[in-house]
């Protein structure tokens, strides 16, 4: 049995920005079930998704793959990571300080940086708008899957350095 996914976003329920990210998961993986912890989060407020996170990840199975999208930052130079959690359960993120309630509540054991080359959907490599669908529903996916591990999401870095 394939691990959860649950999104989160800031997106909102009033396009389609959701429904692109359900269907690239669906894509890679028509067997996996995807859920809905918030997709009305206040727009960039990363610490309102790190307590919603903190607060929601401890009723789920270990080994759940969370996938939270609050992320004034796309195209800058902050990491895209996936955090292996203390319970198993893993959050694919932008590493802008979402993780920071997760990492004080329930522990954060190990952290891998994107690799895009590998881990973003193939016909966005030239598009940088949609890191939500393009990197982290994709990657998330990916993982939930077993088409990657852990280890092939990408480089290692310390837990001392999440944003």
């Amino acid at each position: 049995m394939l691990p959860d996914i649950v999104l989160q976003t800031d997106f909102g329920l009033t396009t389609g920005f959701v429904a692109s990210m359900y269907g690239v998961i669906r894509m890679v993986d028509q067997s996996l079930d995807v859920f809905d912890l918030n997709h009305e989060i206040r727009p960039f407020d990363m610490r309102q998704g790190s307590f919603l996170l903190r607060d929601t990840i401890p009723y789920w199975k270990g080994g759940t793959v969370f996938v939270s999208v609050v992320d004034p930052g796309v195209g800058t130079a902050r990491k895209s990571c996936v955090a292996k959690l203390s319970n198993g359960s893993y959050i694919v993120t932008p590493d802008n300080g979402t993780l920071t309630y997760v990492k004080e509540r329930i522990g954060i054991v190990a952290v891998r940086e994107i690799d895009e080359s590998v881990n973003r959907y193939p016909t966005t490599r030239n598009i940088h708008i949609f890191h939500g669908r393009d990197v982290y529903a994709y990657c998330g996916a990916r993982l939930a899957a077993g088409v990657i591990d852990f280890e092939g999401v990408g480089p290692e870095y310390s837990v001392d350095d999440i944003v």
